[in-house]
Order: structure tokens, then C-alpha cells, then sequence
């Protein structure tokens, strides 16, 4: 049965993400290019918790290097409607991360998969017969997505499985929108994450606030429904309500009943209010 990390945070988000870990079983097979996708939604972030700390993705980096420091890193988004990548790279402080990095001889960039080289490939997928993807994610990679907790109202939630739908390259992504659930699967098959991490320190209420909740969890796992799984029982819902989740539980991407190691799932519920999906 695959294994869900569950970290109790306490006051480092770097060694809360290598407890969790080190308690699945470690980065496994790391190659060249990593590749790191943060929850980077908008330019404006209401709440302070609705986008991928900066922190969190620099604790990642430097786990990372502590085990090759020789590993080429590229931290990855796409334009949306309500962001365009390059602005948001630097007011959120991936920019100057990276310039950081750099400075003291390390390989990492950004990048824009809005503007990098597309392939189409063969998908037969629920949404897409072929999908038009940035050729770096259709080359041998080792991906990691580093995802926060959220309600949407298109999704019911957001967490690995929709931090995927930030690959997708075209900016107006609300072209998705009527059959997100199905988008959002295809796009996990297709792409499948050798690594998830949740940050879920905060949770916020709807994709951009207004609320936010302390949840003092890290998820650490390897399969999306899993860690979603874990991830949606801890903010007071059942799976088996995430359309989503459900769709993507029947193709192979993991279990909507993990073993969890570590914490216990009821040592850190907090009820979240359940978002009102568009009719």
C-alpha cells in the first residue's frame, strides 16, 4: 500500500519536509533536471498563504543538494489569467532565490513553460486526444510538486492533483474551466510527480482567501491521490466528495485510503467551510 508522510509543524519547514521524508523512504531516483512546480496562482496574493512559499521551495533546493549538489534544478510555472510568470517569480521572490543560488555556483533557473518549445503528444485522455505540453516535461525529468491547501469552488479542492493545471501553457485557462476534473486528470497521467510535497502550514479558504486556517501540516508522499487524500481528510472533508479525486483514484495514481506514517490524521483536522461549485 503506498505511504503518506504526515509532519506535525513545529518551527523549520526544511526539516519538517526531510522528517516526512525520511519516513516514506527518501528522494529514491534523483536525476538531472529537477524540476520544482510551486502553487504560484496569481500576482496577488490576498491572504499571504495562497501561493508557494519562497521558504518552502528553498528548503526543497537544499535537501536536494545536500544529496548531489552537482543536480541541474529548474523551478517551473506557466502564465494564467491572473498572473504572468516572469512578475510573479520576482514579487513572490523566486527571482532573487535563484540569483542567490546562482551566485554560490549552483545550476538552477527559471522557467516560463508558457514560452518554452511545445510537443504534442498522444494522450486518448478523458479531456485531451492530444495534448500540446512544454517539451521539457515530455523528457526524462525527476519532477517535484510543492503544493499548499486550498478550497476552490471549480474543484472543490486544490492541492498536488490541481497544482498540475499550472503546467498547461496557455494563459486563458479558463478555457478548462466547464471540464476541469477531467483536464486535471489528464494532466496527472500524462505528468506524473516523482515527489509531493504539501505545505500546509495555512489553509486557505477559496483559492485567494479571504480565510486562512493553521493546520501546522507538511504531506510528503509520492502518488497525488494519496497525498490528496490525506490532505482532504485533514481539512474535514471525504474523498469520495472531490469529483476530482475520484476520477484520478481509477488510473493508477495512488489510494484514497494511504497508510499515513507519522502524525495521525485526527490529531490535526480543522474544519474547513465547503466551497459552493459554480451550477
Amino acid at each position: 500500500m503506498d505511504s503518506v508522510a504526515l509532519v506535525r509543524y513545529k518551527q523549520d519547514i526544511g526539516e519538517s519536509i526531510e522528517e516526512g521524508l525520511n519516513l516514506i523512504g527518501g528522494f529514491r531516483d534523483l536525476k538531472s533536471p529537477v524540476l520544482i512546480k510551486p502553487n504560484i496562482c496569481t500576482i496577488s496574493d490576498a491572504t499571504g498563504h495562497s501561493v508557494t512559499d519562497v521558504k518552502t521551495v528553498d528548503a526543497c533546493i537544499d535537501l536536494l543538494l545536500k544529496e548531489n549538489e552537482e543536480l541541474s534544478i529548474k523551478i517551473i510555472e506557466s502564465d494564467s489569467q491572473s498572473k504572468f510568470t516572469e512578475e510573479a517569480f520576482k514579487k513572490f521572490g523566486f527571482a532573487d532565490l535563484v540569483t542567490e543560488k546562482k551566485s554560490i555556483g549552483y545550476d538552477i533557473s527559471l522557467v516560463n513553460l508558457s514560452k518554452a518549445k511545445c510537443v504534442k503528444i498522444d494522450l486518448q485522455g478523458a479531456y485531451f486526444d492530444t495534448l500540446e505540453i512544454p517539451a521539457l516535461l515530455a523528457e526524462p525529468h525527476y519532477y517535484i510538486s510543492v503544493a499548499i491547501a486550498k478550497t476552490h469552488e471549480s474543484t472543490f479542492l486544490t492541492g498536488s492533483l490541481k497544482n498540475q493545471f499550472g503546467l498547461l501553457p496557455r494563459k486563458d485557462m479558463s478555457f478548462y474551466h466547464s471540464r476541469i476534473d477531467d483536464v486535471i486528470v489528464d494532466m496527472n497521467r500524462f505528468i506524473e510527480p516523482d515527489l509531493l510535497i504539501i505545505d500546509g502550514r495555512y489553509g486557505v479558504e477559496g483559492w485567494n482567501g479571504p480565510k486562512t486556517r493553521k493546520l501546522d501540516a507538511v504531506i510528503v508522499g509520492y502518488q497525488p491521490v494519496s497525498v490528496d487524500s490525506v490532505l482532504t481528510r485533514i481539512m474535514g472533508f471525504a474523498p469520495s466528495n472531490i469529483p476530482h479525486l475520484i476520477k484520478a483514484s481509477k488510473h493508477d495514481l495512488g489510494t484514497l485510503v494511504p497508510k499515513v506514517l507519522g502524525e495521525s490524521i485526527e490529531s490535526l483536522v480543522v474544519n474547513f467551510e465547503s466551497p459552493k461549485r459554480p451550477s
